[in-house]
């Protein structure tokens, strides 16, 4: 069955000379971005699928965690980079290939940075213990990797938004409850006050699609 159609320019990026933050998340209707497997794509509709390629279509950039990527079993993808966070760098062996870009403190392990590299991935490094987003942002618009989208986790978009780094929020809900104990697509041990404004908000198949604009 074909997946529903989706207009791109619902999507389209601001012709802005700054990295532009885009974060993708799909959640239950009582919050929760992890099905009963622990995974969102228990969470995953046809509707949430059209939007996720369509996304995918139009970034230069995708960023997620190596948790995540390892967790929802990322592999390549075919156009764009794929931007791996991760401080220990374990990046998972499929990912460990040219075209993946991997960000992460700059106090890390000098030899693991060696065997990525050798294995034909990028490491940038920032900051000293922790990363420093700002200036990964700068040098990802300073390489034409303006349109970022991140795929998170939570705890990743937890910093994010701390950081006052989100442009944009596209949310799914996904019409299911789930109750347990899931995360929120947004975790971290500070708390902020962001505010966002409704760009839209599309039934789809029963599938609710929103984008939130952070203004500035």
């Amino acid at each position: 069955m074909a997946l529903p159609t989706i207009d791109p320019a619902l999507y389209a990026y601001p012709d802005v000379d700054r990295a532009w933050v885009r974060v993708n998340f799909v959640s239950s209707v009582d919050g929760s971005a992890q099905g009963p497997d622990g995974v969102s794509g228990m969470l995953g509709t046809d509707a949430d699928q059209a939007a996720f390629d369509l996304l995918r279509d139009l970034c230069d950039v995708v960023l997620v965690s190596a948790g995540t990527a390892r967790a929802e079993d990322y592999g390549p993808i075919e156009d764009g980079v794929l931007a791996l966070v991760s401080r220990s760098l374990d990046v998972p062996e499929r990912l460990r290939v040219p075209g993946v870009l991997v960000v992460a403190p700059a106090d890390v392990d000098g030899q693991k940075v060696d065997a990525l590299e050798a294995a034909g991935v990028e490491v940038l490094t920032t900051g000293d213990a922790d990363i420093d987003w700002p200036a990964v942002l700068d040098e990802l618009g300073r390489r034409g990797l303006r349109r970022v989208l991140c795929e998170g986790g939570p705890s990743l978009l937890g910093t994010l938004t701390t950081l006052d780094l989100v442009d944009e929020l596209c949310l799914t809900l996904s019409p299911v409850l789930v109750a347990g104990e899931g995360r929120r697509i947004s975790v971290g041990d500070e708390t902020t006050d962001v505010p966002l404004r409704l760009a839209h908000a599309l039934d789809v198949e029963g599938t609710l699609l929103t984008r939130w604009v952070r203004d500035r």
